[in-house]
């Protein structure tokens, strides 16, 4: 079935999946499942036996996979994200996708996770085919809000070029930063993930197979976020500590 969303809004589930009383929870599950992970079990074994014991619904493990972080990779990405004013009169390179969905996401009142190592996600799966929706013109220009506040010399976005409409995105973001002066610059390549890996310029994504490459990057989707969506809806599950502390224990009882 064709997409036909035209916003970027909230599953039908995820008021219930995301209500206040689900979060105690699913912050235990997320410390649990970070543990795991420290101990070198597979994500998927690991989700599987969080999400079984917490009896959690399928968006809500989805939340945990993409927020879920050992301790030791939430340290080391964090060493290397550096301030938005380290932009000042740089390039950044941009995962396209994976900053622009997320912003849709939220301006559209979706559901914006804060994982682990402090990252802005969201729960929109990345297909094989992008629609543009009436919050991709503001997303766009809350990005360059940001990027002109903190006084970049050029932002390099990349595109995955298999992904249908790659190309119409690609021509309206170049035909609004030409209206607006944007330094902006439009790559399609068959996969964003290797050029930002090993980039040595500044980048800006949440895509923790990318940030574990050694790459120094910027939060750019999460400020963005917090300046043109105040009202956000956040899912807070970064939790450092265990919270299962409060209740006696000194270690997930898996």
């Amino acid at each position: 079935m064709p997409d036909r969303r035209q916003n970027r809004g909230p599953h039908p589930r995820d008021e219930d999946d995301f209500a206040a009383d689900h979060i105690p929870r699913l912050r235990i599950a997320c410390f649990e499942l970070s543990w795991l992970f420290e101990r070198g079990y597979t994500g998927t074994a690991a989700l599987k036996l969080v999400g079984d014991r917490h009896r959690l619904r399928l968006r809500q493990r989805q939340a945990l996979q993409r927020c879920a972080v050992s301790h030791g990779l939430a340290k080391t990405r964090n060493e290397r994200c550096v301030p938005l004013d380290a932009l000042a009169d740089e390039r950044v390179l941009i995962d396209g996708y994976n900053v622009l969905l997320t912003v849709e996401a939220a301006l559209a009142g979706g559901v914006v996770l804060l994982a682990r190592d402090g990252l802005a996600r969201d729960l929109a799966a990345m297909s094989s085919h992008y629609r543009r929706v009436k919050q991709t013109r503001p997303a766009l220009e809350a990005i360059a809000t940001v990027l002109d506040r903190h006084g970049y010399r050029e932002a390099l976005w990349y595109f995955d070029r298999p992904v249908s409409n790659s190309g119409r995105l690609r021509n309206l973001i170049e035909t609004l930063a030409e209206e607006r002066g944007w330094p902006w610059r439009i790559e399609l390549v068959p996969n964003p993930d290797p050029v930002l890996a090993v980039a040595t310029e500044l980048i800006a994504t949440a895509d923790g197979g990318i940030l574990d490459r050694g790459p120094r990057w910027v939060n750019l989707a999460r400020a963005v976020i917090e300046s043109a969506a105040p009202d956000a809806w956040w899912i807070d599950l970064s939790t450092p500590d265990d919270p299962t502390l409060a209740e006696g224990h000194d270690q997930p009882a898996l």
